[in-house]
């Protein structure tokens, strides 16, 4: 994000929570309900684009952009769900 403006931020959140709902999708199993899941996929998605970046991937695209996030909250949210169940 380049310009760091309002509508960007609403536009990132609006994007993590699909983001992040499909993750709960994708993870199944027993999950936090659908607002746990959009938190931590909007958490998992920046994770994702950042692990990207780290990793020396970027996006061309934003179809790439959106799989980069789709990973990243997949992976949280199976990570996460992990913990949870193990610590319990």
């Amino acid at each position: 994000m380049e310009n760091n403006t309002l509508g960007n931020w609403v536009w990132f959140l609006f994007i993590g929570g699909v983001i992040g709902w499909l993750a709960g999708l994708i993870t199944r199993g027993r999950g936090f309900g659908i607002m746990g899941d959009i938190v931590i996929g909007i958490i998992g998605a920046a994770l994702g684009g950042w692990m990207a970046g780290v990793l020396g991937l970027y996006a061309s695209s934003s179809a790439g952009a959106f799989l980069l996030a789709l990973v990243g909250a997949v992976v949280l949210v199976g990570l996460t769900r992990f913990v949870v169940r193990h610590v319990q």
